[in-house]
């Protein structure tokens, strides 16, 4: 185990849920969503982690959001895991509050997922047109049902 996974496990203790070592150059820290603002801010502003980008899945258990930061001294990625598993109202704090960077990436999963993310300074679309119908995220699973459905229908 390096210093920097040490350190992590250390300093965040009960915060993290689970840990999952994919490999020797990727971790995956499972956390609770009110923890990621300070968990963000630790790895970026105390262990001096660059903030690459987060990602969001649709999973059967709920909507999962990743974000990645890069431990370029160690050549490793640290991925924090949360799990929105209310999809009818899926919210978690915004990173981009203290983290310019994660600003497009947060307008891009609320776009296509439908993630709110509370206290986002700017969540408006960044690419989808304006008048994209509000409820209809593309990168839901229920989106491309409801699409072959549609489908479906068109042919019959």
């Amino acid at each position: 185990m390096t210093d920097t996974i040490k350190e992590i496990k250390k300093s965040l203790g009960k915060k993290i849920l689970n840990t999952q070592e994919h490999s020797e150059k990727r971790i995956y820290f499972d956390i609770d969503k009110k923890d990621i603002v300070e968990v963000a801010k630790f790895l970026f502003k105390e262990m001096g982690l660059r903030f690459s980008t987060a990602t969001g899945v649709d999973t059967p258990r709920g909507l999962e959001i990743l974000y990645h930061f890069a431990d370029d001294k160690e050549g490793r990625l640290i991925n924090i895991r949360v799990l929105l598993e209310d999809k009818k109202k899926p919210e978690i704090d915004s990173i981009a509050k203290f983290m310019k960077a994660a600003e497009w990436i947060e307008r891009e999963i609320w776009e296509l997922l439908g993630v709110n993310f509370l206290g986002h300074p700017d969540l408006r679309h960044l690419l989808l047109i304006d008048d994209w119908p509000k409820d209809d995220f593309p990168l839901r699973h229920d989106h491309e049902h409801d699409h072959e459905h549609n489908k479906k229908e068109e042919h019959k």
